[in-house]
């Protein structure tokens, strides 16, 4: 699976480019990385950099980072309008696929301790990564900001989490955290009223309004702070302002957690607000990235509304949700250059993007790459593919709504199921390159030759592992085949047959592929814990399989 994290410093200088592009020249650098925003501001004397990348390269360029901007900006003659502590101020990592905010705050965590080290920078964690409570809000750690710091390290409990509490003077101290995804996101409205956009924003978002009574007047606490009525919508930020660019008004939103306070949902908030007031929403802005998952849960929301089958394929769910939250009306929205997964995706020259016609060919060519393997791994995305297609051809039909749920089941298993067989079609054949790579290495010393079939006895291993991987999954098509047989269409009958045929011969194919592998291990142990696990994936998958397919044949046979 894909892991990608973002990270998105800060930097203490927004207005001399030439040392702007060297920091970001320190993120292009470095391998596993994609570069994808530089935003300078003059007036706060500070920029925003956006990358994502591997777990591995956002640690190292991060650090390549924070060490060319301790080279290029001192602190000792900075002024700007945003607060800020240090040359590189604050640096937040942001899980974005195939990674948890566990493993982002243990990011955090490796390059402050880093930084603190090699660098003698005072590191102070925040946000999910704090050490304590208090330090969990980024203003309360950076208040005192650069002037206080000398005079803050002095105090016991402003100990920095990494580093010693010695001021830096040319550097000062940076904030290191991990934090989920903002997004920035705006509702628009057909009206130029301001006042109305703004008070549809005080409606949702997550600090409400100030608490008023019957005579209009502020209701205040026994400090005389207003007393607040909180909003709608929790970890929402917003605000709003007219657009004279769209001529509308909108309520400009950022959103910082996505998983809580989806898009989708605040849009339909804003809806149900702007029909309070006589008002519209008739689209909406992306400003910046999304992460795919905020698309694929909007698309399955707006599919289920329509009493759909919400397990359809990624490229469906994302446009049904486009266009569902009006994403075009300003700009058109194109996947491509909006969700933050696409910016990193290198599927130049990628069997699972060949066409039936050209991956057949170079599946008959000489080349040993792609092989069983890879056709194992296509038969398992075919199995799946017809297990879903049989649960949306059954899910809201007459005589069948009693099985919804169980189609809405499959059909949601089924789709990613599909997708990772597709990516082991790439995965096989990358295994098989890297033994091959491996025999190449030199052996003409008996260091040589011992490193070599280190090497080599390495590569076989994790070449044996991803048919191992297509053997487990297969059960798991197979069950879906067994499911959809059982209650599905059937005038789709054949269909589920099909899909438990083509499970088990991804089974056996990948079974066949591990045994092929393991002959050239000469690690007994892995070798017999490997294929006692492919006996026992193969004797199940081989039971599942004749189930549905005597059940299968028996049915179609009685209508004859």
């Amino acid at each position: 699976m894909l892991k990608l994290v973002e990270c998105v410093p800060n930097f203490s200088e927004g207005r001399d480019k030439a040392i702007i592009d060297e920091i970001a020249k320190a993120i292009t650098a470095t391998a596993g990385v994609k570069l994808l925003d530089v935003d300078p501001g003059a007036d706060t004397n500070r920029t925003v950099v956006t990358f994502i990348g591997t777990p591995e390269g956002v640690k190292d360029a991060a650090f390549n980072a924070i060490r060319r901007a301790q080279e290029l900006i001192d602190m000792r003659k900075h002024k700007g309008a945003h607060a800020r502590m240090g040359a590189t101020d604050v640096c937040p990592f942001v899980p974005v696929a195939g990674v948890t905010m566990d493993d982002c705050v243990e990011i955090a965590k490796a390059v402050g301790k880093r930084v603190a080290e090699e660098l003698g920078i005072p590191i102070y964690l925040y946000e999910n990564a704090a050490s304590r409570p208090e330090r969990r809000n980024l203003a309360t750690v950076r208040q005192g900001e650069y002037e206080g710091l000398a005079e803050k390290l002095k105090d016991p409990n402003w100990k920095p989490d990494f580093g010693e509490a010695i001021f830096n003077p040319r550097s000062g101290a940076t904030c290191v955290g991990a934090r989920e995804f903002l997004i920035a996101y705006n509702v628009n409205l057909n009206t130029r009223d301001r006042r109305k956009a703004r008070d549809i924003a005080l409606s949702i978002r997550e600090a409400g309004r100030a608490k008023r009574d019957e005579n209009g007047k502020i209701v205040r606490d026994e400090n005389g702070k207003a007393i607040k009525v909180p909003g709608r919508l929790k970890f929402c930020k917003a605000t709003g302002w007219y657009i004279d660019e769209y001529a509308m008004a909108q309520v400009s939103m950022n959103l910082t957690n996505y998983k809580v306070t989806p898009p989708h949902l605040a849009v339909e908030v804003c809806r149900e607000e702007a029909q309070k007031r006589g008002l519209v929403v008739t689209g909406t802005e992306l400003v910046g990235l999304i992460p795919k998952e905020a698309m694929l849960v909007a698309g399955r929301y707006y599919l289920e509304k329509q009493g759909k089958c919400p397990g359809q394929p990624e490229k469906e769910l994302i446009r049904v949700a486009a266009q569902s939250m009006g994403m075009s009306e300003v700009a058109p929205f194109d996947p491509k250059e909006k969700i933050i997964e696409y910016q990193f995706a290198d599927d130049e020259g990628s069997l699972r993007k060949m066409t039936l016609c050209d991956f057949a060919d170079e599946l008959s060519t000489d080349s040993p790459a792609p092989g069983g393997g890879s056709v194992a791994a296509l038969s398992g995305a075919m199995s799946a593919s017809l297990a879903v297609m049989v649960a949306n051809l059954t899910h809201g039909k007459k005589g069948y709504t009693e099985h919804n749920a169980a189609m809405s089941e499959v059909a949601l298993a089924g789709q990613p199921l599909k997708d990772e067989f597709l990516r082991t079609i790439d995965t096989d054949a990358e295994a098989f390159d890297s033994v091959m790579a491996k025999m190449r290495m030199k052996k003409k010393t008996p260091e040589e030759k011992a490193e070599r079939d280190r090497a080599i006895q390495e590569a076989t291993k994790d070449a044996t592992l991803v048919p191992l991987s297509v053997l487990r999954k297969s059960l798991d098509a197979l069950k879906l085949a067994n499911t959809v047989a059982e209650k599905g269409n059937v005038n789709s009958l054949s269909d589920a047959g099909v899909s438990a045929l083509m499970g088990y011969a991804a089974a056996e194919s990948a079974y066949m592929n591990v045994l092929i592998n393991l002959a050239g291990i000469t690690d007994t142990d892995f070798v017999t814990k490997t294929r006692d696990e492919a006996e026992e994936l193969l004797a199940v998958a081989k039971r599942l399989s004749e189930s549905v397919r005597k059940s299968v044949l028996d049915r179609l046979v009685s209508k004859l």
